[in-house]
């Protein structure tokens, strides 16, 4: 289990992104070591200090495996505040994180939030650089949120709160993680620009999804609704019956480093 596993000692470090007024520091942590790499890409209101994330850092570390770590700007270590946090910014720092830190061939696991960014940084990657594309082995999704800002967010809202996003700029939503999201106008209209909108995408690559059926916030008819549009023959869902949404219990992470052995 994977709290046997040692964890790498390191400190983040920061890699600028954007600039002028959208400069922000994006902190990281690489573990060089062999490949393929391991990349993690955390939820919403997630950080890489989460119980997943130290996991799977611990496992590909006890493997000789390379990962890469990162908090979005307003997250954890980063600079910025979650007020200005957008699907676009999260996925430019995704994209420069990728580029820039990882070599050679990755398989890139993404929780809630994560796994929809994960789907977009794959999509952008294959139109605006698809030699690093090719370094995306495999996609390990753990209940995807794809389309969060508009499917999981604004389309469930009571009219009340739909009414405070749009007039006073933000709502903040209790959470039953953490205190509450701070869900802002602007994540909810430029997440609009980002949607995958059901369109039929071919990853190109085996994408395998892990999906509690007890989980509130990502509804497994969620997931089973982006299986129907994730197009060729290497998609595999994989359904937990008792599983909730952060799916970090022991057998849950059985499950994934079960999941993504197989995927090495």
């Amino acid at each position: 289990m994977a709290s046997s596993y040692k964890i790498p000692s390191s400190e983040p470090q920061l890699l600028p992104v954007g600039t002028g007024a959208e400069a922000r520091n994006v902190a990281f942590v690489a573990h060089p070591a062999g490949n393929p790499g391991i990349f993690w890409l955390p939820g919403f209101m997630s950080d890489m200090g989460s119980t997943k994330a130290t996991a799977v850092a611990a496992w590909a570390a006890a493997r000789g495996l390379s990962s890469t770590l990162f908090d979005y700007s307003g997250h954890g270590r980063s600079s910025g505040a979650i007020e200005t946090g957008t699907i676009g910014r999260w996925l430019e720092e995704a994209e420069a994180i990728f580029t820039k830190l990882t070599q050679g061939p990755q398989i890139i696991i993404g929780s809630s939030m994560g796994g929809y960014i994960s789907l977009l940084l794959l999509r952008k990657l294959l139109r605006d650089r698809p030699q690093d594309a090719a370094r995306i082995k495999a996609l390990l999704l753990i209940a995807p949120a794809w389309d969060m800002t508009e499917e999981l967010m604004w389309k469930r809202f009571p009219d009340d709160t739909r009414h405070a996003i749009m007039a006073d700029g933000f709502f903040r939503q209790p959470s039953a993680y953490a205190s509450p999201y701070m869900i802002t106008r602007q994540l909810i209209e430029e997440g609009r620009e980002h949607l995958l909108a059901r369109k039929p995408f071919d990853p190109g690559r085996p994408v395998v999804i892990l999906q509690g059926l007890q989980d509130a916030d990502v509804p497994a008819s969620h997931t089973q609704e982006l299986k129907t549009f994730l197009t060729g023959d290497k998609v595999k869902l994989i359904e937990i019956a008792d599983g909730e949404h952060r799916l970090s219990r022991p057998q849950d992470l059985y499950l994934l480093f079960s999941e993504l052995a197989a995927l090495l």
